[in-house]
């Protein structure tokens, strides 16, 4: 995975992708805006820790967090359309899951991370991992995995539009 490859192929493609982050703070963005020429496509960014702040700006729905919680693939999903809808952006990559090293359970442990990508018109694709390592392994890996789903959605969309 080469962000600076990602760039490039949002920006030739007049594409933009914001983020909507809660367990990597951040990170994510921040990777995207380490390249020169990101601001040819990258529009915005929200670090969503709280279930408030995914309610007020990413328009996850309060029942979707009662019911699964948000650490979860609906949560994710939620989270990468109400993005991509806000910043009315080309892709919107979400984060969500538990860093650690405490905030796990039974049955969703530390590691455990869902990472969203929103593209063309209502689609998703959500990944759900299990990752391990400090809180900091977590997170990078988790920015990792996030950078690679949204190449592979970029792909998508490049050949779909052919």
């Amino acid at each position: 995975m080469d962000v600076t490859s990602i760039v490039d192929k949002l920006a030739s493609n007049k594409w933009s992708v914001s983020t909507a982050e809660s367990c990597t703070g951040g990170m994510i963005a921040s990777t995207i805006v380490d390249v020169p020429g990101a601001s040819d496509c990258f529009n915005e960014g929200y670090v969503t820790y709280s279930n408030e702040a995914k309610i007020k700006n990413l328009n996850v729905k309060d029942e979707t967090l009662m019911a699964h919680g948000a650490v979860s693939e609906e949560t994710a999903r939620e989270m990468a359309l109400g993005v991509k809808a806000r910043a009315k952006a080309d892709f919107g990559l979400s984060s969500t899951g538990i860093a650690g090293p405490g905030g796990g359970s039974p049955t969703k442990p530390v590691g455990l991370v869902y990472i969203g990508c929103a593209y063309g018109e209502n689609q998703c694709k959500v990944r759900e991992l299990h990752l391990s390592g400090s809180r900091t392994e977590v997170r990078k890996a988790a920015c990792k995995e996030a950078l690679i789903l949204l190449e592979e959605c970029i792909s998508f969309e490049s050949n779909s539009r052919k």
